[in-house]
């Protein structure tokens, strides 16, 4: 063999190496992640299983934030869909979309990343329109689940979700789910007043292939965005609104509307492998 074809086979000796340690690298940060997840749903799952009973007394959250806090404290709720693998800690970072679209809560570079509300949103879930996002796993886990939302029986049959804070919980209905674009408009936080955030709920769901017509007006609304496959850059959105308690009213005054470009949290270092392999896709 003369030298350049020995060089040349070294090469690809060498590059097969290394790409097999990378590969094997992601997968072993991704099972750790998995385990992390799974053992904080674990320790929350007997608390959220049964409904709180109504009482004088003040709100005890099922969640121990203090212990997510310690992790990081970048955790602002815990979003739980029953009927759903979706059980996770969410978290936030005000100045960035792209902090948790590839990291863990625990600080680890990971595929799975975490599920995350947009950083233009108020951390505490006050605004009109609050959006998470979540990637798409070929193993089932994090916001996969979402796309099973776009069939009628499916969204008809899980009509519940939420999301549990320090102070207080929030129920969700789950009532539109499509597949669209990355378009900016889609993730509109404040809004003018009233008439404009109804207009812009009626418009956002147009073309969603599973619907329920709320039983009431939607004061506040959920985004549930994750990777779709239909066309480049596609997003599959399902869309709830919150259940208020009986006399209770959700929102005051609209904001001042926020337009922007949407923070899916940006593309894969290796977009198109990434999405080739099914390891993930960006939500």
């Amino acid at each position: 063999m003369s030298r350049r074809r020995k060089l040349i086979f070294a090469a690809a000796v060498l590059l097969i190496a290394v790409s097999g340690s990378m590969l094997l690298w992601d997968y072993v940060n991704q099972r750790k992640s998995e385990q992390i997840y799974e053992e904080l749903a674990s320790q929350v799952e007997e608390t959220t299983q049964a409904p709180q009973e109504e009482t004088e007394e003040a709100y005890v959250s099922p969640i121990d934030f203090e212990e997510l806090w310690a992790i990081n404290e970048d955790v602002v709720g815990w979003l739980t869909i029953p009927g759903t693998v979706i059980d996770y800690p969410i978290l936030h970072d005000p100045e960035s979309n792209d902090t948790y679209l590839y990291t863990d809560i625990e600080g680890n570079r990971t595929a799975a990343g975490s599920i995350y509300l947009d950083c233009d949103n108020e951390g505490d879930f006050s605004d009109l329109h609050n959006v998470l996002y979540g990637h798409h796993m070929k193993n089932g886990t994090m916001f996969k689940d979402i796309m099973k939302f776009r069939e009628q029986d499916f969204m008809e049959e899980h009509q519940e979700a939420y999301i549990y804070l320090p102070d207080r919980e929030i129920r969700m209905r789950p009532f539109a789910c499509l597949y669209t674009t990355s378009d900016g408009i889609r993730r509109m936080t404040k809004f003018d007043d009233e008439e404009t955030f109804q207009t812009y709920v009626a418009e956002m769901t147009k073309g969603s292939t599973a619907y329920i017509e709320p039983e009431q007006e939607v004061e506040r609304m959920f985004s549930f965005v994750t990777c779709s496959y239909e066309f480049d850059d596609a997003r599959t959105i399902m869309y709830a609104y919150e259940v208020p308690e009986d006399g209770e009213d959700l929102v005051e005054d609209g904001e001042p509307a926020d337009d922007g470009e949407l923070a899916d949290g940006g593309e894969p270092a290796d977009g198109e492998e990434l999405l080739d392999e099914g390891e993930s896709a960006e939500g």
